[in-house]
């Protein structure tokens, strides 16, 4: 890992800092095979829009599929209809920063991965030309960003992505955690009407019925990209050892080499994993899969189609995912 990344709360500094991180990321629809985001479904990003230019006289080597059919007929002579791509569009990043993020049992806490997911996203968005705005939710409400072509709209941002963060303790309870989430995807849907990117980063605790609703409220007029974090537990159980699961002031020591104790546990949390998956899978919104274990970016460039290496180190603290 990183020396520069802090496991549970990555300061303000650190998340600015990213903006490096972005060089050679994009969220356009011309990705390599590979990518999560290539192919013909309705499902992929599409990308920025096109703006019609003009209408002139076709010359060689010019798209046959643009020809005006209609012009040409009238003046007898081939004319194409000619675009431009659009300057920019609004991204909305949608982050999530509940207690249910406050969790990792290895490297970094959910909290953390999605907080620097955050930086990325909005970088890459920025260097790509893009306004860039955002919703930043945890169990008290949701903190919104109108899209800006600036600098310091994505550090007002990404500050309040690290205050929300720094708010996260143990002694915290929890709160529905479907209402969190539907609020905030409530939220999405007025501050981007259509013609966005939005981008969702969250473990997505709580996902039901009306996400799933929303979610396709949101793809029906945006491209709606979700970033679903997840710690390794989440699909694999350590065999020995105890862990400590907190609700609030609530401890409670497990033996997980227990088979008793292991399984319930290990079904609990792999069904819960596979229920989100689902969810997102029916909206037909795009998935990128970020473990906790590795860092970020590589995991990210993977995601995106690109090569890259990552290791992880071992760390357990907080709560279950």
């Amino acid at each position: 890992m990183n020396r520069a990344q802090h496991p549970v709360h990555p300061p303000l500094s650190e998340l600015i800092a990213l903006e490096s991180a972005a060089s050679g990321l994009s969220f356009l629809a011309n990705q390599p095979l590979s990518s999560v985001l290539a192919g013909p479904h309705g499902s992929r990003l599409r990308g920025r829009g096109l703006d019609f230019a003009e209408l002139r006289r076709y010359v060689a080597g010019d798209d046959l599929r643009r020809l005006d059919l209609r012009a040409s007929l009238r003046y007898g002579k081939p004319f194409v209809r000619s675009y431009t791509e659009e300057r920019d569009r609004p991204a909305m990043i949608v982050v999530d920063q509940r207690m249910s993020m406050y969790f990792g049992s290895v490297r970094a806490f959910k909290s953390a991965v999605a907080a620097r997911l955050a930086a990325i996203a909005a970088w890459i968005a920025y260097r790509g030309g893009d306004r860039v705005g955002g919703l930043v939710f945890d169990d008290g409400g949701v903190k919104a960003f109108k899209p800006l072509r600036s600098r310091d709209r994505i550090r007002a941002f990404l500050a309040a992505v690290a205050s929300a963060n720094a708010n996260l303790s143990a002694e915290r309870p929890d709160a529905p955690a479907e209402q969190g989430l539907n609020r905030a995807l409530r939220g999405a849907l007025l501050n981007a009407p259509h013609d966005c990117l939005v981008c969702v980063i969250s473990d997505f605790a709580g996902a039901d019925d009306d996400t799933l609703r929303i979610l396709r409220l949101l793809a029906a007029h945006n491209d709606v990209l979700g970033m679903l974090v997840f710690d390794p537990m989440a699909q694999q159980l350590p065999r020995s050892g105890r862990l400590v699961v907190t609700q609030g002031e609530l401890q409670v020591e497990v033996a997980v080499g227990q088979r008793r104790e292991r399984e319930p546990l290990a079904s609990f949390f792999g069904d819960r994993l596979r229920r989100v998956a689902d969810v997102l899978h029916r909206s037909r919104v795009p998935l990128l899969s970020i473990n906790t274990a590795e860092e970020e970016l590589p995991q990210l460039r993977r995601e995106l189609g690109k090569q890259a290496t990552a290791a992880a180190t071992p760390r357990q603290r907080g709560r279950p995912a």
